[in-house]
This record gives structure tokens, C-alpha cells and sequence, in this order.
């Protein structure tokens, strides 16, 4: 597969991309050697590697730490709780609680 100078400006024209006439043929050379080593990476042998596509990936481990400890008690940094949300103060540059916008400003 190579790419051509149409390819490169109708992916250009599809990303809304400006591009000079003059690094069209720059452009398809650099993607067209990009493809080259990838087809030169699809022969390369991987079925001894741990992730080939071929084998599974790595064995997990069973997720059974307990969670890390606060270093300060929650109430210290969120005095206020309400339906397992923290809460915290209204800012001024809200407005009143319950205002409308027009109440507010």
C-alpha cells in the first residue's frame, strides 16, 4: 500500500488542515516510508514474545490490598457530608442559595 499526493490532500482537506503545494511530495515520501517499516515490522517473528498476538497478555494479580490510609481524618480537609458527598461552601460569585440568576445578580 503507498500514499499518494491525492491521498495526502484529501486527508489534509478532511481535517481542515492548510497545506502548501510544495510539501505535498515531502509528505508522501515520509508516509510512504512510515508504511514501508511497518510492512517490514509485520514479517518480524513474534511467537516467543509474552504479547505477541498469539499468546494472552500477562497474568493479573488479584486486586486484595486494603486502601491506602488517609493522613489526616476526612473530617479535617470536608467537615460536612451529605449522601456520601462532600460539602462545601457556596461561592460568593454564586449568588444566594436557591436564588434565581436574576435574584443573584
Amino acid at each position: 500500500m503507498s500514499v499518494t499526493s491525492d491521498d495526502v490532500r484529501h486527508v489534509a482537506r478532511l481535517a481542515r488542515v492548510g497545506l502548501e503545494a510544495e510539501r505535498v511530495p515531502a509528505l508522501v515520501a515520509e508516509l510512504n516510508g512510515i508504511l514501508a517499516h511497518m510492512d517490514v515490522l509485520q514479517q518480524v517473528d513474534v511467537s516467543g514474545v509474552l504479547h505477541s498476538p498469539d499468546t494472552p497478555g500477562a497474568p493479573l494479580r488479584d486486586d486484595t490490598l486494603p486502601p491506602d490510609p488517609l493522613t489526616r481524618p476526612r473530617e479535617a480537609f470536608a467537615p460536612s457530608a451529605r449522601d456520601g458527598f462532600f460539602l462545601v461552601p457556596r461561592l460568593a460569585s454564586h449568588g444566594a442559595l436557591g436564588a434565581s440568576a436574576e435574584e443573584a445578580s
